[in-house]
């Protein structure tokens, strides 16, 4: 199996738009969700998934599978709605969103969701499990690449450094981290807030901890491929790309709005969102 599936970048854009929306429905079936948090990583999961990652949804524990970690858990709509496209699982499945009984949580679950790698939920943890599964991809000299998703805030968690740390001390050029930097955490802006540990020189910390590091547009499809391509090409030392992206991206009224880093929905707001995207042009450049 080719490691690049070959999706254009305008496909991987059209795309990204349709799973916004369904990431949408789902949570406005669930009637809250963690909005913010799940529309902002949308064109990286669409370009992992559709342009990068070496998976086979019909056998998703196929070893010799590309792995992916969601560290920030709490985007678990967004990652359905992209399995779902994908083949993983049903789409009808993604009415048991946070259903009493249902196979989808909030926070993504590995015993209850085809092609989920890792139950998250708890910060900081997940680059740590990532570490884990690059190095016994080396040890059992495998081939594939292991690509993980945190959220900014969670660079607050010192076990993300202590990961980052044994990362590069292993030499581990088959994992990527990617990190969603919209800015905003569950209770305010990560930078501008007198009460929240701040991150910047994010760039230059994980430079500092031996990392190759880019820095992208998180909502444009080709600079994120570009930079899966770029990752994928660095020798003997783990990659990092800080994605910069826009929390609730796509919908007026969450944009940059703290209070929907997790909300209730009424109808009337999730058709309105809806219709926004819907409306919503794709812009791809030249």
């Amino acid at each position: 199996m080719e490691r690049m599936v070959g999706m254009g970048v305008r496909e991987l854009a059209e795309l990204a738009k349709r799973i916004r929306m369904s990431t949408v429905e789902t949570m406005a079936g669930a009637g809250s969700g963690h909005f913010g948090g799940s529309l902002s990583p949308i064109e990286i999961l669409t370009a992992l998934y559709f342009g990068v990652m070496r998976v086979d949804p019909s056998n998703p524990g196929w070893p010799e599978r590309d792995r992916f970690v969601l560290a920030k858990g709490h985007g678990g709509p967004a990652l359905y709605s992209v399995l779902a496209e994908k083949g993983f699982i049903p789409k009808a499945m993604l009415s048991e969103l946070d259903r009493p009984g249902g196979r989808l949580p909030k926070h993504v679950d590995r015993l209850k969701c085809p092609g989920i790698e890792l139950s998250t939920g708890c910060m900081g943890q997940g680059l740590s499990a990532a570490v884990g599964m690059a190095i016994a991809g080396k040890y059992d000299k495998k081939d594939y690449n292991v690509y993980a998703l945190l959220g900014d805030g969670e660079q607050d968690s010192g076990q993300v450094w202590e990961a980052a740390m044994s990362a590069a001390k292993f030499g581990l050029d088959n994992l990527v981290a990617i990190v969603d930097r919209n800015e905003i955490q569950l209770d305010g802006w990560t930078d501008a807030n007198e009460r929240i540990m701040p991150l910047e020189p994010l760039a230059d910390k994980w430079r500092a901890f031996g990392w190759h590091v880019q820095e992208v547009d998180g909502h444009d499809t080709g600079d994120v491929m570009a930079a899966l391509r770029l990752a994928g090409s660095a020798k003997g030392q783990p990659s990092v790309i800080i994605a910069h992206t826009v929390k609730g991206k796509g919908v007026s009224f969450m944009e940059k709005v703290v209070s929907w880093h997790h909300n209730p929905i009424t109808k009337e707001q999730a058709q309105q969102a809806l219709e926004e995207l819907e409306r919503a042009e794709v812009v791809v450049d030249a």
